[in-house]
């Protein structure tokens, strides 16, 4: 079975070329039409359905940074842990508490602008693990790369909490 990148043909690895991957999707998606088997026959407009099923988790797996680097992950054997290991560094786990409270800070006093400061805070913290996960997937360095994917997981989750906040304080 090929990879998600073969089915594209990209190269495996982090850095990809987002508009290559789109066109690539997008010609996938074409061969795969189901106007193309309206004479088919039953079986082979199954495959079909299956092959266009593949394509879009594929594609959806690559487009998005955070899913790209665990499938990475997978595919070189690292076990991400995700629901075992919630070891982090220690620098890490102090910024996680000055988030925390800062959201409930914000929170309690319905305050906008320190919502939206934090909101920049967790921005800048994805961009900075994505350069990071670049780096050592790119690098090969795996066993590196899924301790920066439960970091990215956390800030994935921490932004929805922040978002879910700044629409109650909102309303």
């Amino acid at each position: 079975m090929k990879t998600h990148f073969e089915l594209f043909h990209l190269p495996q690895r982090f850095e990809i070329d987002l508009a290559a991957l789109d066109r690539a999707y997008h010609e996938v998606q074409n061969q795969a039409h189901p106007d193309r088997f309206a004479a088919a026959s039953g079986a082979e407009k199954r495959v079909a359905m299956q092959w266009a099923t593949r394509a879009n988790e594929a594609y959806q797996t690559l487009k998005k940074p955070l899913a790209r680097a665990k499938y990475l992950c997978e595919l070189n054997g690292v076990d991400l842990q995700v629901e075992s290991n919630t070891a982090m560094p220690p620098a890490f786990l102090m910024q996680q508490m000055e988030w925390r409270e800062a959201l409930e800070d914000a929170h309690a006093a319905k305050d906008i602008g320190e919502l939206e400061s934090l909101e920049g805070e967790l921005l800048a913290a994805r961009k900075a693990e994505i350069a990071n996960l670049a780096a050592r997937l790119d690098a090969g360095d795996f066993d590196a790369a899924a301790l920066g994917v439960r970091r990215m997981m956390f800030v994935e989750k921490f932004e929805d909490e922040v978002a879910r906040i700044f629409d109650l304080v909102s309303d």
